[in-house]
């Protein structure tokens, strides 16, 4: 199945299913209020929103209505937790050359993550307000799922089984800030702002092929300001979903509703480009022994979309953002 969620006015949104084609969204207020509810009481809402599902692209739905991402707010506006790893180990070794820290031990066989924002996610479409372009504003583009209540001490088994939906996501950084704020030993806080997410939120099902053995197997298409910026492809994750929700769980339970990220995806292959600034200005410093790429300014445009291998558009729809200097809060 595929879900999105429609803004009307409320903190979670309104659910609506969409067709498999995208052009399609058919509101189910009877079954779940929301997509958090639906993920809440998934055993037993699921058999009647899968009935609504086919009846959806059968064409039999005669309360279905357009599809506009444009309409969208995040697939969950707000989650109880949202929690981010660094799960290609490609990336996250860059990236210790990029901030000179030291290698992080076990880095090969212990995830790491960290527990970000998730009351206030953003839409598709929406702005980016951010206070400074001195910050050194970047984009991430990522995978996640959204898991159902996971046991405190659940194996890597246990968790995979847990995953109700896959999601793409845009989490966006902070870079002039994230050293100091790690150096601190307290872990992100100003660094990491509101995340961004595809309009669509799909079951596994749904990925076909391209979900196998924990990861999304897609190439993760990211412009800037029009221009290719890299397509990596998530199938190189070196953890699985399953091995990461299993991490989270290791000394807690997880509410149904979590989202559990993979952090940026990020290829070996120069060739494969980037899904973050960061990574590519590293990659310059050691490849050419210089930076050459700004971080973005105001005004600035981020594209994201997954596409599976053979070239068709992936289910999760387009992340496509403009970068605006937030505004000063009223007195």
């Amino acid at each position: 199945m595929k879900f999105a969620t429609l803004r009307n006015g409320t903190p979670d949104g309104a659910l609506v299913l969409v067709s498999h084609d995208g052009r399609h969204a058919l509101p189910v207020p009877r079954i779940a209020a929301s997509l958090l509810d639906a993920v809440q009481r998934w055993e037993a809402v699921r058999a009647p929103l899968e009935d609504r599902y086919t009846a959806l692209n059968a064409g039999d739905a005669t309360d279905a209505i357009a599809f506009d991402p444009h309409a969208c707010a995040a697939p969950l506006p707000r989650s109880p937790q949202w929690l981010d790893a660094s799960a290609f180990l490609n990336h996250g070794r860059l990236m210790e050359q990029a901030f000179n820290t030291p290698p992080i031990p076990h880095f090969d066989t212990i995830p790491v993550m960290y527990q970000g924002a998730s009351d206030d996610f953003l839409g598709p479409h929406e702005d980016v307000p951010l206070p400074s372009e001195a910050d050194g504003i970047d984009f991430e583009g990522e995978f996640g799922v959204v898991v159902a209540p996971v046991a405190m001490g659940a194996t890597p088994q246990q968790a995979q089984s847990a995953v109700r939906l896959v999601v793409q996501i845009n989490d966006w950084s902070l870079r002039a800030l994230g050293p100091h704020e790690m150096q601190t030993g307290f872990g992100f806080l100003q660094a990491k702002p509101s995340s961004s997410f595809a309009p669509i939120a799909v079951t596994p099902d749904e990925l076909g092929d391209a979900w196998h053995d924990g990861r999304v197997r897609m190439r993760l298409h990211v412009q800037w300001n029009g221009e290719r910026f890299g397509e990596p492809h998530g199938g190189e994750m070196n953890y699985s979903f399953g091995q990461l929700i299993a991490h989270a769980a290791r000394t807690r339970q997880l509410t149904a509703g979590s989202i559990v990220g993979s952090g940026t995806v990020s290829n070996q292959s120069r060739d494969a480009g980037s899904a973050c600034i960061a990574e590519r200005r590293v990659i310059e410093k050691i490849d050419d022994g210089a930076i050459r790429t700004a971080f973005m300014r105001f005004g600035d445009r981020v594209r994201m979309q997954a596409k599976y291998d053979d070239g068709r558009d992936g289910p999760f729809g387009v992340i496509q953002q403009r970068v605006a200097q937030a505004t000063a809060p009223q007195p």
